[in-house]
């Protein structure tokens, strides 16, 4: 027979004059926490009492009822209640709603105050988060929101700023996937398809703190604490249509620019402003940057120009701030520390002094005929102008001191007025300046070409791996070139076999056919090879000599360096023109031995690698060359962007390359030449050619060259 269910029987509701109930001595909570009385109070004068009080009744030492009722569960809502009738905003005998136990029941009545009070769950931030919309979305602002929940309207924000973070996010934080901390990082940027591609690639690291995740969702931003964002202004920035992205929940130093093509216009426009300004004084030129690299000076004579004195006024007003700071020092001398104001207006004074002392200087007219200036922006924002720069080509030559540089009086020669003095922007002048749009073809920008060669030395070095026989006689060459000719250029290989890194590389370069293959050999190498360093000297000397082969050409293709860079004319760090030039040479003789082709491993021209990058009349003669005049034609009237993706469909299967990535025809006597005098020592007949038959060499040589083509 089945044992019958007992069923719950749950207490009653009443409505009980608020002047019969007191407060149970029984209520747990003593301390104060949350939100306050008095808060409460006006909550429940707005919307009325939302949740019913627990009581029972009151028994006398016989036990029997006395007829008020004992609150243990709802104390602060029955102090809230006792705070309105002082108030006489609430009758004293104004109906309470209660739920009402027996008074004898078996349950504590400790037991409820408790279970009351630890059993709630509290509001899940999410869902506070989409209260606040609804109610935002229905009319309320954040300030009136804020108001009706006694909070912050800096909450409010915060909260409703989570509408930013992508959805998927969100349902992320509210399974407990993530943080409150990593969500809120998550709001320093509006572009969700960002958002969740910064959480797949961090959320099975280690490393995924807030700040990891602002510092990438911010990578490709400007902070507004950037010096040329001082120069420029946010304001100004603000007023030429940028965007100003802030953090809510952290000290953000003013947000985050959001365009920072915008602000380099912008700050360059002011900067030539202020140039055209200068170029007034009669220098023969100005370059303007943003910034200039350390030693942008070296091998230039600084002129020494004459300080202007101070005027009687001027000295008269710097004697006045010295008197003032004197005497507010001694005024506080015995204080902890300055008042605000005062500590204020101390470095008002300091900044006025110093002013003083950075005094302008006066140069002679024949010196500034053959000097110029640097303009520039300072690490505060400032404006900083560096006078008096001669270049070592515009060195008076003797017998033409008082002569400009190029041998005309500075004051113009017969029209008697100062030079105008040559500006130029990151090393171009302006008066040469080409719009995007001019119907000529200039020069590829440095970055691309880095790019571009960046894809060939990918690619090369995955071919110099797939022959070990190229490989060696590189690496014989690279090593007998050190050993004889010490002071060589380095050239194409790094002999130490130190991976080169390239320092600008397109987006997609990771998933080229070359990268794949370079990676699998890598790793297919790395389950092999013994880490204890004994080991791994006894396994290489038991393999045979076609392993070893292999493997000396997967290593010495890492040390493949066949990167456009350009070149420091001053020398020092980087590559001098010559060093470039043997590079490069030595890497068009090792793409020839490999019979690399760029078409081969999958380099095909798009928007993002080439033709977006790209002025309109390189697009055309690209279309020209790999499809023909009459395709040309046909893209011709065409805006940039459309022609671009225009381009990419008719050359998709074509095999054009941009001459970066062409293979260049050299003789074996322009290959001895870019090598440099040095090497003009013989080198031994063995290394001199690939193989014991030089007819066959030659045949391959042939037929590896045709293959590229």
């Amino acid at each position: 027979m089945a044992t019958a269910i007992q069923k719950i029987t749950l207490s009653s509701s009443r409505d009980i004059p608020f002047n019969k109930l007191v407060l149970s001595q029984s209520n747990v909570r003593r301390v104060k926490a949350g939100i306050s009385v008095e808060e409460l109070a006006e909550s429940i004068a707005r919307r009325g009492l939302i949740q019913s009080l627990h009581v029972r009744p009151e028994l006398d030492a016989e036990g029997q009822e006395t007829g008020l009722f004992e609150v243990p569960a709802g104390g602060r809502r029955y102090r809230a209640l006792e705070f309105l009738v002082k108030q006489k905003r609430l009758n004293k005998t104004a109906p309470v709603p209660c739920i009402v136990s027996d008074a004898g029941d078996d349950i504590l009545i400790d037991e409820v105050s408790l279970a009351e009070n630890i059993e709630r769950a509290p509001l899940h931030p999410l869902d506070q988060f989409r209260a606040f919309q609804v109610l935002r979305e229905k009319g309320m602002s954040e300030e009136e929101i804020a108001a009706a929940f006694f909070v912050d309207a800096k909450v409010v924000k915060q909260r409703l700023r989570l509408v930013s973070v992508s959805p998927a996010l969100l349902e992320t934080y509210a399974e407990d996937g993530m943080t409150l901390e990593q969500l809120m990082a998550f709001t320093v940027s509006d572009d969700h398809a960002r958002q969740e591609q910064v959480w797949e690639a961090i959320k099975d690291s280690w490393q995924k703190e807030p700040y990891t995740i602002r510092r990438m969702l911010t990578e490709t931003t400007v902070r507004a604490s950037d010096k040329r964002a001082l120069f420029v202004g946010i304001e100004a920035y603000e007023a030429a249509g940028g965007y100003v992205l802030r953090d809510l929940f952290q000290q953000d130093d003013g947000g985050w620019l959001q365009d920072p093509v915008l602000l380099d216009r912008l700050a360059g426009e002011k900067l030539k402003a202020e140039a055209e300004t200068i170029a007034a004084e009669g220098w023969k030129w100005i370059e303007v940057a943003a910034d200039f690299p350390y030693g942008h000076t070296n091998g230039m004579r600084r002129l020494a120009g004459t300080t202007i004195d101070l005027t009687d006024d001027e000295r008269a007003e710097r004697e006045k701030l010295r008197d003032e700071f004197d005497a507010l020092e001694a005024e506080y001398a015995e204080a902890d520390e300055f008042p605000n104001e005062v500590d204020a207006r101390l470095g008002e004074i300091e900044e006025a002094l110093e002013a003083f002392e950075a005094r302008p200087m006066r140069y002679d007219a024949d010196q500034m005929a053959r000097a110029g200036v640097f303009v520039s922006i300072r690490h505060d924002g400032q404006l900083s102008v560096e006078r008096g720069y001669v270049r070592a080509d515009d060195e008076a030559m003797e017998g033409q001191e008082g002569q400009g540089a190029d041998g005309c009086s500075p004051e113009g020669g017969e029209s008697g007025g100062v030079q105008r003095a040559v500006i130029m922007v990151g090393g171009t002048a302006t008066e040469h300046e080409e719009d995007d749009e001019v119907e000529s073809i200039r020069p590829l920008p440095d970055r691309l070409v880095s790019e571009l060669t960046a894809h060939r030395t990918l690619a090369l070095r995955d071919a110099v791996a797939a022959n070990p026989h190229v490989a060696m006689t590189a690496l014989l060459h690279r090593l007998v070139t050190d050993c004889f000719l010490p002071h060589s250029t380095k050239g194409c290989l790094e002999a130490h076999v130190r991976e080169v890194h390239f320092p600008a590389q397109a987006d997609d370069i990771g998933e080229s056919v070359s990268a794949r293959a370079i990676a699998e050999r890598h790793e297919h190498w790395g389950d092999h090879i013994p880490a204890d360093d004994a080991a791994l000297w006894d396994w290489l000397s038991g393999q045979d000599d076609d392993t070893r082969m292999e493997l000396l050409a997967h290593c010495v293709s890492f040390g493949v360096n066949a990167l456009h860079e350009k070149p420091n004319p001053y020398g020092g760090m980087g590559v001098s023109q010559h060093g470039l030039d043997v590079r490069l040479s030595q890497a068009d003789r090792l793409a020839r031995a490999t019979g690399l082709d760029m078409v081969a491993v999958g380099w095909r021209p798009t928007v993002a690698n080439y033709l977006g990058r790209v002025t309109k009349p390189r697009i055309i003669e690209a279309v020209h060359e790999g499809a023909g005049e009459r395709a040309a034609q046909l893209i011709e009237h065409l805006k940039k962007g459309d022609m671009a993706k225009e381009a990419e469909r008719l050359l998709a299967e074509t095999g054009w390359l941009p001459e970066p990535l062409r293979m260049v025809e050299r003789d074996a006597e322009a290959d001895s030449a870019v090598d440099g005098a040095a090497d003009a020592v013989d080198l031994p007949d063995f290394l001199s050619v690939d193989d014991e038959d030089d007819e066959a060499t030659e045949e391959e040589d042939v037929q590896s060259m045709v293959a590229a083509e």
